[in-house]
């Protein structure tokens, strides 16, 4: 992990050279961290660019940084890969938000369909951006997965309107009619929650130009099969290797 500590701030206009850092990351900043005067830090804006700054004044609420100089990230994905994935109890749709953040995932789409069993409101997307924020810092990234809820499948699969490959993962098919092998392009990927799909959902996703595919012989737990796919079609566009 780099040597200096990274920051999520707002939108920067180019032509800034002192910048605050508020909220939730100027306090772990301050207490976690514990940040000192004259550290040098990289600030991150969402935009790809990583900028390096000096620490200048840190004051009760926030904290002062000179800009010394920015870079364009060089660990973003150069392909756009969308997970849609089915709520699931617990904090199981975390581990799937942190996980695929690390893999290079863009987008990040949860959905609640016909046998999902678990609630999602509010609170908890804020909580899936957070975590989505610390695995981005973690694992080096310039910008952090956009994470968005749907509260229907149809919603969640129209989403994927304009992504060149859709492929609809389905525990009942006993083969892929897709597959990930030779993979090009723009892709989102759909995994369902522990209840997984009925053969209605699984019509429904081809009406939206989706292509089922199999895991396998064996039934995985939901969260195995998002990070998997995920894992897959990074690896076949060439972002594992």
């Amino acid at each position: 992990m780099s040597g200096r500590k990274r920051f999520f701030i707002e939108k920067l206009s180019g032509d800034e050279t002192e910048v605050y850092l508020e909220g939730e990351e100027f306090i772990h900043a301050k207490t976690v961290l514990r940040v000192e005067e004259g550290a040098e830090i990289v600030l991150l804006d969402g935009s790809g660019k990583e900028y390096f700054a000096i620490v200048a004044k840190i004051e009760k609420h926030r904290l002062m940084a000179h800009i010394m100089g920015a870079i364009t990230g060089e660990r973003e994905p150069l392909t756009p890969i969308y997970l849609l994935c089915g709520a699931l109890k617990g904090d199981k749709t975390e581990l799937i938000v942190q996980k695929a953040t690390e893999l290079g995932v863009a987008k990040i789409g949860v959905f609640v369909s016909e046998y999902c069993s678990a609630y999602i409101n509010e609170n908890k997307i804020e909580r899936l951006k957070k975590v989505a924020r610390e695995a981005a810092k973690q694992c080096l990234r310039s910008r952090v997965p956009e994470i968005e809820y749907f509260d229907n499948l149809a919603g969640a699969l129209k989403s994927a309107e304009g992504f060149k490959n859709k492929l609809f993962a389905c525990e009942f098919l006993e083969q892929s009619c897709g597959d990930f092998a030779g993979l090009e392009g723009s892709t989102a990927v759909v995994v369902g929650s522990e209840g997984g799909f009925s053969h209605k959902e699984y019509e429904l996703s081809q009406a939206f130009g989706f292509t089922g595919i199999s895991l396998g012989k064996r039934i995985l737990r939901a969260e195995t099969a998002a990070i998997a796919v995920c894992a897959l079609a990074a690896y076949a566009l060439g972002e594992l290797k």
